[in-house]
C-alpha cells in the first residue's frame, strides 16, 4: 500500500504523541522498517525560537549555514568585494582556486561559474598559478606512487591526495600519470615481473668502458650533496666513447622522474642509433619498472653492476669524485642559486676544456669533434 507524504507524517506525528510503533503499523498494514524510516524523514523538532522543522529541512539548513561560512572566509581572504569590478574579482579567486570549492568562490562574489571556468583555462597555458598547482601535484604524485614502489594506480593515489586534503579527481590524476609516463605494476605483473628478473641480473659491459664511437654505450648514476639544511641529487648520463657529460638533472627528490627525464634530454639531443647499451649501478630508480619500460620502448640494451661492486660502474663514480673533489668541496656557495650555477660552470668546464687522461688529454668535445670529422671526410672519399 502507497502512502502520501502527509499521510506518513501523520503516522509519524501520532507516534509522537504518544501511539506505539506496533499498533499503528499493524493497523495500517505497514512494515516497520518504512515506518522508522518515515520517522527519520518526519519527525519533527521545535527549535529555540519555536519553529518546527523536519529532520530533512534540519540537515537542509546545516548544510546552507556551512557554506555560508565558507563564503565568509572567502570574503575574508580576497581584497576585493563583491561589487568590484570583474576582473579583479577573477584573478582573487584564482589565487583561491583549488582551496574553495568553484561553487562557493563564484556565490561569494556573484561570478558566473562558467565565466570563471573559461578565465582558468582559457589563458591555461599563461596561468603560472594552474601551472605551479598542476606542478606541486605531479610531484606528490611521483612521490605516493615511488613510495607505493610503482604498485599504486590513479584510484589510490587520488585516495591518498585526497587525504592529504588535495582536492583532486581520479580522471585527472590519471592524465597526469599519463604524462609523467608511470603506471601500476599490478596490471601485468606477473608477466613484466619474469622480463624484468631475466634482464636485472645482467651486466653486459663487464668493465668494457671503451667503445668505438658516440652512442655506443652510456653510463649513468645518481650523486647526493648536501647544502644548508636541504638534500640534492644530482643524476647524470656519460658517453663512454667521450666521456662527456651528455645530460644531466638535479633535484631535490631523488626519483625515478628524475632519472626519466635525464634520460629522456640526452636520447632527444643524441638521437642515437640503434644498438645502443645503458649500464648503471643498481639502485631503485634504475631497476624499477617505469625505467625498464622506457629503455624497451627506445630499444636500449639495460646492463647492471654487480651488487657491491662499484668498480663496474667506474667511469660514472670516477665523474662525481671529480666533480665533489674539483668544484663542491672547494666552494662556499652563498644561495641554491650560486650552487646550481657552480654545478653547471664546471659540467661546461669538464666538457669543453678539462683534458682527460683516459682520451689521450683531449677534451670530451675534442674527442666527440674528432669522431665527426674523421666521419665526415671518409665519407665524401
Amino acid at each position: 500500500m502507497k502512502f502520501t507524504k502527509e499521510e506518513k507524517q501523520a503516522f509519524v506525528k501520532r507516534y509522537q504523541n504518544g501511539e506505539t510503533v506496533i499498533q499503528i503499523c499493524n493497523e495500517n498494514q505497514i512494515s516497520r522498517s518504512s515506518f522508522y524510516r518515515w520517522i527519520q524523514d518526519y519527525q519533527q523538532t521545535v527549535t529555540g525560537t519555536g519553529n518546527i522543522i523536519t529532520p530533512q529541512e534540519f540537515l537542509y539548513l546545516k548544510r546552507r549555514v556551512e557554506k555560508l561560512e565558507a563564503m565568509v572566509q572567502v570574503l575574508k581572504k580576497v581584497d576585493c568585494t563583491v561589487s568590484s569590478p570583474l576582473q579583479e574579482k577573477l584573478q582573487a579567486m584564482e589565487v583561491l582556486y583549488g582551496q574553495f570549492s568553484v561553487h562557493t568562490l563564484c556565490d561569494a562574489l556573484d561570478v558566473p561559474r562558467g565565466t570563471f571556468y573559461n578565465h582558468i583555462f582559457r589563458n591555461k597555458r599563461g596561468n603560472t598559478l594552474a601551472a605551479k598547482r598542476r606542478e606541486e601535484l605531479k610531484v606528490q604524485i611521483q612521490k605516493i606512487y615511488d613510495d607505493s614502489e610503482q604498485i599504486y594506480g590513479a584510484g589510490k593515489i587520488t585516495a591518498i591526495l585526497r587525504n592529504q586534503g588535495m582536492k583532486t579527481s581520479e580522471k585527472y590524476v590519471s592524465k597526469l600519470m599519463k604524462e609523467l609516463e608511470i603506471s601500476s605494476v599490478c596490471t601485468t605483473a606477473k608477466q613484466e615481473h619474469k622480463k624484468w628478473e631475466k634482464g636485472k641480473n645482467r651486466n653486459f659491459l663487464q668493465q668494457q668502458f671503451h667503445t668505438d664511437r658516440p652512442n655506443q654505450v652510456w653510463v649513468s648514476d645518481i650523486t647526493v650533496f648536501k647544502f644548508g639544511d636541504k638534500y640534492y641529487y644530482l643524476c647524470a648520463i656519460i658517453d663512454l666513447f667521450s666521456r662527456k657529460i651528455i645530460s644531466y638533472r638535479i633535484s631535490q627528490n631523488s626519483s625515478t622522474q628524475l632519472l626519466t627525464k635525464t634520460f629522456k634530454q640526452a636520447y632527444s639531443e643524441r638521437k642515437p642509433e640503434k644498438g645502443l647499451m645503458f649500464h648503471s649501478d643498481r639502485g631503485t630508480q634504475y631497476m624499477s619498472y617505469t625505467f625498464f619500460h622506457i629503455l624497451e620502448d627506445f630499444g636500449v640494451k639495460q646492463s647492471f653492476s654487480r651488487t657491491a661492486r662499484p668498480h663496474d660502474n667506474a667511469v660514472a663514480e670516477a665523474f662525481f669524485s671529480i666533480l665533489k673533489k674539483e668544484e663542491l668541496y672547494r666552494r662556499h656557495y652563498t644561495s641554491e642559486a650560486d650552487l646550481m650555477r657552480g654545478i653547471h660552470r664546471f659540467i661546461d668546464f669538464y666538457n669543453s676544456e678539462r683534458p682527460h687522461s683516459t682520451i689521450q688529454y683531449k677534451t670530451p668535445e675534442q674527442k666527440e669533434q674528432e669522431y665527426w670529422d674523421k666521419k665526415k671526410e671518409s665519407s665524401l672519399e
